[in-house]
């Protein structure tokens, strides 16, 4: 029950945020946006087919009134056709949404894993040679960019310049049923989950040994080294479970991010029709329609994760209080 309070007081502790996102982005969208009157316009349009058109779109409206329609369409979650394909943008994210996550989980499962492991393994060696190593390999993987890991893993493992193991591009891994077929599904995610792994293991790897090594020095860590406990047990129960308080806020607080701008690199790079891909092509076109829809479902994503995020807090130390 207070679990359930907390999370009704969180979420509408949530509202100013969501209010101050959309708000920003849609002065931005309205004032620096593309106007797609001219396109919809024939050759030497008259006055009158002007106002028709600035009138089909809503351009003639006040802003206050064209902002409380957006947020009218957030809660109903009804944000009317793409202006792109006349499709209703509800139906466009619904096909598009598992696509991006089946894309994006397991690269965002792996880098985080992995990286916990190195990192622990780093910091009980801190200092050594094998420290060095995988600090090394972090800085390394932090330099290069996410555009050239893309491009250097489709060269080595798609191309006939290389391996040519898996598909260049696109997504063919539903039946027509819509169901996955995995042999076909780990085609064609292995390739975008290596790279996004390799970028991700730079950056988290190095932030969660520092969490590590900071721990590492508490006197509860020092008293259990004293009474003689096992390696294993040190890091796990001394260490890792202390820490996970800053490692679950950087992990909680990554999932909007990865969603939004990983996806949309990766997708539009090798053409898979996810959230990302229907972004980048809105961006390019002016489709304002389904972008207030993703900055709008951003904004509320971001609201959700920091609910979720509190009461992992209460999970992994008790003496935290949901207030």
């Amino acid at each position: 029950m207070d679990i359930l309070k907390f999370a009704v007081r969180k979420l509408f502790g949530g509202i100013p945020l969501i209010l101050g996102v959309t708000f920003i982005s849609f002065l931005l969208m309205v004032y620096y946006g593309p106007d797609l009157t001219w396109e919809k316009l024939g050759k030497n349009p008259t006055q009158q087919d002007i106002i028709d058109v600035r009138h089909e779109l809503g351009y003639d409206q006040s802003f206050a009134k064209r902002y409380g329609s957006y947020l009218k369409q957030l809660v109903t979650m009804d944000f009317g056709n793409s202006q792109m394909t006349d499709k209703k943008v509800s139906s466009i994210l619904k096909e598009t949404m598992p696509v991006s996550l089946h894309l994006i989980i397991p690269g965002f499962i792996l880098g985080n894993v992995i990286a916990i492991a190195l990192a622990l393994f780093a910091a009980y060696h801190r200092g050594s040679w094998v420290d060095k190593l995988i600090m090394t390999g972090s800085v390394v993987g932090m330099s290069i960019s996410f555009l050239i890991v893309i491009i250097a893993f489709q060269l080595l493992f798609c191309s006939s310049y290389g391996l040519d193991l898996f598909p260049v591009r696109g997504w063919e891994v539903y039946n027509p049923e819509g169901n996955i077929i995995w042999s076909q599904y780990f085609k064609y995610v292995t390739v975008p989950t290596l790279a996004t792994v390799f970028v991700a293991l730079g950056y988290n790897t190095r932030f969660y040994r520092a969490v590590l090594v900071e721990e590492m020095t508490k006197d509860h860590v020092r008293t259990a080294k004293a009474f003689g406990h096992k390696p294993a047990s040190l890091l796990f129960k001394s260490i890792l479970k202390n820490a996970m308080v800053p490692i679950t806020t950087r992990i909680m607080f990554s999932i909007p991010l990865v969603v939004v701008s990983g996806s949309l690199l990766i997708e539009s790079y090798f053409g898979i029709p996810g959230v990302g891909k229907i972004t980048y092509d809105a961006i390019v076109a002016g489709d304002q329609n389904i972008l207030k829809a993703i900055v709008g479902l951003t904004a509320v994503l971001f609201v959700v994760v920091l609910l979720l995020t509190d009461i992992l807090y209460r999970v992994f130390d008790p003496r935290v209080e949901l207030k």
